[in-house]
């Protein structure tokens, strides 16, 4: 006997959410960019162009990949597309390789990184969910003009 399987079914719409693990990384990327005020995100704001992706979004993509060691805008793209991680992050957008990199070269994304990392390590040593003594190695590239398109 085999379980019921018919790929023709009509399937609802799933809050991902509740396929991710209880203590997944989403969720503290999660708790941490929410906690950020919203002055940070104001130099962002365009009024020109079609609408832009929220930093916001923006940001919890890009840390959430940097602790899986994802670098390049085709991986994270790729990602947003097949992990129920990065599609809950992204509430089910998926920005392009050209877009994602668009972003992180924006002078103001650099510093933002860098206060999420540091905010992040203590978030994560606050509930004991590290020790005091790890030591992370922060990756960013100087320049991103090298990459891909």
């Amino acid at each position: 006997m085999f379980k019921d399987y018919t790929i023709n079914q009509l399937i609802l719409p799933l809050d991902l959410e509740v396929k991710l693990p209880k203590n997944d990384i989403a969720f503290h990327v999660h708790r941490l960019i929410e906690s950020i005020p919203s002055e940070a995100f104001e130099p962002f704001l365009r009024n020109e162009g079609c609408p832009a992706y929220h930093p916001r979004m923006m940001l919890k993509i890009i840390l959430c990949v940097y602790t899986q060691s994802v670098f390049t805008g085709r991986k994270i793209e790729a990602l947003l597309k097949d992990s129920l991680r990065m599609m809950w992050l992204a509430q089910g957008y998926a920005p392009t390789h050209r877009t994602i990199n668009r972003f992180c070269v924006q002078p103001e994304v650099k510093g933002l990184i860098r206060q999420c990392f540091i905010q992040f390590r203590c978030q994560l040593v606050q509930e004991e969910l590290i020790d005091q003594e790890a030591i992370f190695i922060q990756r960013l590239r100087q320049m991103r003009t090298n990459l891909p398109l």
